[in-house]
């Protein structure tokens, strides 16, 4: 657990909490965080830079640090440097990696949970659709997590590629990551992992998950810029992705045409905003210097927290997934009477500010479950238990507004 000091002095290192003492709470780390003031100095810097000198020399000259942060990212995720991409985003890392694998044929198959992000699910209906390809749910156990057992059963030739998203957007469901590699290793079968709301949130390890590709934006629980994503390709899968496209920095030109980087900067471009990326370098470092063991300890402390106190406010109701005793930080609910989307603008204009999914997201689960949207009050190590009962409190005073009405 992050101790009361270091925390106070986490929360003064940090810009957008300097409102905290007027009211301001944030309760939205899942759909951004908020960066740390190393992060923004090293962004501004760079920006200087880039002036004093012009964006080409400032990117060489901060060549080592680029080299730093893909050597920080995997030892955050027990990856090797070669393995890691700096992409622009969590979207930009999956289509890269997708548009790269062998075209699905007719009667292929891809297997995903029932919590697949939206965007990941459009792209793989798509594929499938143009190729007379199936994209198939896997069987959730009565916690809402993803069975297993049921997927090995699941397996046969045409299956091409198995995808999870770990923890789902719209709740605070773990699924077992790791069962679901030992499956897929077992059958030979490619494994994607969308790690969006895992990294920074809690511990990752591509050695035991067996993954072939894990992606992630930089912007939530890492507390990176927006305009960051990463991109882990297994160093023995690389060779069976072709990018769909490349430049003069993931594919120097050669006569031959043969001079595709044999490691996973294949998927970087040569344009890209350095500054944001050394921004992620001081996140991904605070997050090492924190532990994301102590960062899961809090997070899911407060998480239990919330959820307590929140199921004791009249008209709320949870709608997380998963078991009791492991669950994330994202906690999603609904206020009876209130449109999720009406919840969250009202609670902004109170300076609380927590996130609404609709059914865009996880479309699957959501309309599994008969779900139009829900509420997320999504924390960080960073909240308080002070943050909670404002919102606590916030919630109450609505739910007797509209007892009343």
């Amino acid at each position: 657990m992050i101790r009361a000091g270091q925390l106070a002095s986490l929360r003064a290192e940090t810009p957008g909490l300097r409102d905290a003492a007027h009211g301001h709470v944030h309760l939205n780390h899942a759909g951004a965080s908020l960066l740390p003031q190393a992060a923004l100095d090293a962004i501004y810097a760079h920006l200087q830079l880039e002036q004093q000198v012009g964006p080409m020399d400032a990117a060489a000259d901060v060549a080592e640090q680029l080299q730093q942060l893909r050597a920080n990212l995997a030892r955050l995720i027990n990856a090797q440097p070669d393995e890691i991409a700096l992409m622009r985003s969590g979207s930009d890392a999956f289509g890269s990696a997708f548009a790269a694998m062998p075209r699905l044929k007719h009667g292929d198959r891809i297997l995903v949970g029932r919590q697949e992000w939206g965007g990941n699910l459009v792209n793989y209906q798509r594929a499938a659709q143009a190729a007379g390809a199936s994209v198939d749910v896997i069987p959730c156990h009565a916690d809402g997590s993803v069975d297993a057992g049921a997927l090995a059963n699941q397996i046969d030739a045409q299956v091409r590629l198995i995808s999870l998203t770990w923890l789902p957007a719209n709740g605070g469901l773990i699924n077992d990551a790791v069962s679901v590699g030992k499956v897929a290793a077992a059958a030979g079968v490619p494994y994607l992992i969308d790690a969006g709301q895992a990294l920074g949130q809690i511990p990752v390890d591509v050695q035991a998950l067996q993954c072939d590709i894990l992606k992630s934006a930089g912007r939530k629980h890492l507390r990176g810029p927006r305009g960051t994503g990463v991109l882990y390709v297994k160093r023995s899968f690389l060779s069976t992705l072709n990018p769909a496209w490349v430049d003069v920095a993931s594919a120097p030109f050669s006569a031959d045409g043969s001079a595709l980087r044999d490691d996973a900067r294949r998927f970087e471009s040569s344009e890209t905003a350095v500054a944001l990326q050394l921004g992620l370098a001081e996140s991904v470092r605070l997050a090492l210097e924190i532990g994301v063991e102590q960062i899961a300890l809090t997070t899911a402390s407060l998480a239990r927290t919330l959820r307590t106190r929140l199921a004791a406010i009249p008209g709320v109701r949870l709608h997380d997934l998963g078991s009791d005793e492991q669950r994330s930080g994202l906690v999603s609910f609904n206020l009876h009477g209130h449109d999720a989307a009406a919840l969250k603008n009202e609670l902004g204009r109170q300076g609380i500010h927590i996130g609404a999914n609709g059914v865009a997201y996880t479309p699957l689960d959501m309309q599994a479950r008969g779900l139009h949207s829900v509420a997320r009050a999504s924390l960080s190590y960073l909240n308080t238990v002070d943050d909670i009962e404002m919102l606590a409190q916030a919630l109450e005073r609505m739910s007797c507004l509209h007892a009343s009405t």
